[in-house]
């Protein structure tokens, strides 16, 4: 059996701006807190990761859009780790974080379906991860005519035709995870 975490990609406030909020964003926190519930219960370690803008953005670090969004707002002692780039491994303490809990399998959520969960998703596959997409528990904006609903749509079958396999948040299972307690 694999030791899996669940990793929550760029969750935070400034993707839920009531203007223009991230395409499905009330479903997709639903299923978000529906897989951290389930992942907790099994103690499979949460890991979110969050990303850091340029000064004077919304998600620079300290602005009020940076946060993870409290709907899902981490417990004490769950990992955040911070990125500046789409790829949550580079130049971040993502894969020592992993390599610490001995994780061999990550199951992916999150935010910006076509930048950061794709590029993680790949990258993770490179990583040796074996990566499980939540088909339903990521999201995106309309960008070059097509509309989210058909970048998530085209994202899910390229990701899950190699680099991943897919699972809806009702349909994933988590498996029990050794419960381990610092010293």
């Amino acid at each position: 059996m694999q030791k899996s975490a669940l990793l929550i990609i760029d969750v935070q406030n400034c993707m839920f701006n009531p203007v223009e909020p991230v395409y499905n964003s009330t479903a997709l926190l639903e299923n978000l807190q529906s897989l951290i519930e389930r992942a907790r219960a099994r103690n499979t370690p949460v890991i979110y990761v969050q990303h850091n803008g340029p000064a004077g953005a919304p998600h620079a670090p300290g602005e009020p859009g940076w946060a993870i969004h409290p709907a899902i707002t981490p417990q004490p002692g769950e990992t955040i780790v911070q990125k500046t780039t789409p790829d949550s491994f580079y130049q971040t303490t993502l894969k020592e974080e992993l390599s610490q809990r001995g994780i061999e399998q990550l199951i992916m959520a999150g935010i910006q379906t076509d930048y950061c969960v794709d590029t993680t998703c790949r990258r993770a596959v490179s990583e040796g991860y074996h990566v499980t997409l939540v088909s339903d528990a990521h999201s995106t904006w309309g960008d070059s005519g097509l509309s989210a609903e058909q970048i998530i749509a085209h994202h899910n079958a390229v990701l899950g035709n190699w680099f991943a396999t897919l699972a809806t948040t009702e349909a994933l299972q988590f498996m029990e995870e050794p419960n381990v307690t610092s010293k």
